[in-house]
């Protein structure tokens, strides 16, 4: 199940330096080929092997390949990137191989080049992939206590019911049938762990917004939209697993937001 598969993975760093073989790294392609977004903006995936071009992280440790993506600079490009690679990376999670989400730490211009990135196009994130090591390396325990890896907010710190003024209880989620969707959204992945999504839910919609940290908006791509974009998936995914119809929308319903707050998209049902 898809919400097993959520509370199961973790970002892994260190990798047992056996590397990929080529018949999951073919399969991985083929998959990532047929990966399309709400948006239906093309992301372009692109494998890199480490050694080939020269490529490393001074967070990770026995990686032998990457996974990184374009896209175009287009209206939405960020929020449509976190959706799609977050499929690929769910994907790859479901085979039992490791990744983790890197926008910062690398030598972005070598992944950039690498990646035979075009003027028009950017390249937020890259991922390595691999099967993790029978032991978390030093850099990798101290990284995660860090950002406090395994905590999350509360449930009703995230999710809200009508307005931003009063908290969404689980029990009206459940009533809703979108507690277990909502619940892999509080789960997912985010830059230095920040949490940015917030949903307000009404009674036939979820509202997703983005909370705004300093520093994540470099003015070309925002990475905490990128964010957004692994939470819309998470969202819809668990959705369509449990049978719920939604359909994606980008409607601002006009709900009074607190500051630092941005309008990015809704299902309704």
């Amino acid at each position: 199940m898809f919400i097993d598969d959520i509370k199961n993975r973790r970002s892994v760093r260190t990798f047992d330096g056996k590397g990929v073989s080529n018949e999951v790294i073919d399969d991985l392609k083929e998959y990532a080929g047929s990966i399309v977004n709400p948006y239906n903006i093309p992301v372009e995936f692109v494998f890199l092997d480490k050694d080939e071009h020269g490529l490393s992280s001074p967070v990770l440790s026995g990686e032998t390949m990457y996974i990184s993506a374009k896209v175009k600079k287009v209206e939405h490009a960020d929020v449509a990137y976190g959706y799609s690679f977050e499929e690929l990376l769910m994907y790859a999670a479901g085979k039992g191989l490791g990744t983790v989400w890197i926008g910062g730490t690398m030598p972005r211009d070598k992944f950039e080049k690498a990646s035979d990135l075009k003027e028009d196009e950017i390249m937020p994130c890259m991922s390595p992939i691999g099967y993790a090591a029978a032991k978390m390396g030093v850099k990798e325990v101290l990284m995660r206590k860090g950002v406090k890896a395994d905590s999350r907010h509360d449930f009703s710190e995230l999710f809200f019911a009508d307005s931003f003024d009063t908290p969404l209880t689980e029990e009206k989620a459940n009533e809703l049938g979108i507690k277990t969707a909502l619940e892999t959204v509080r789960l997912a992945p985010s830059a230095v762990n920040k949490q940015p999504w917030r949903v307000v839910v009404t009674q036939n919609a979820a509202h997703f917004y983005e909370k705004k940290d300093k520093g994540y908006d470099n003015g070309t791509y925002d990475l905490q939209k990128v964010d957004i974009g692994i939470a819309l998936y998470n969202f819809e995914n668990q959705c369509r697993e449990d049978g719920k119809q939604v359909t994606f929308e980008i409607a601002d319903p006009g709900i009074s937001m607190p500051e630092k707050t941005e309008y990015i998209a809704s299902y309704v049902w």
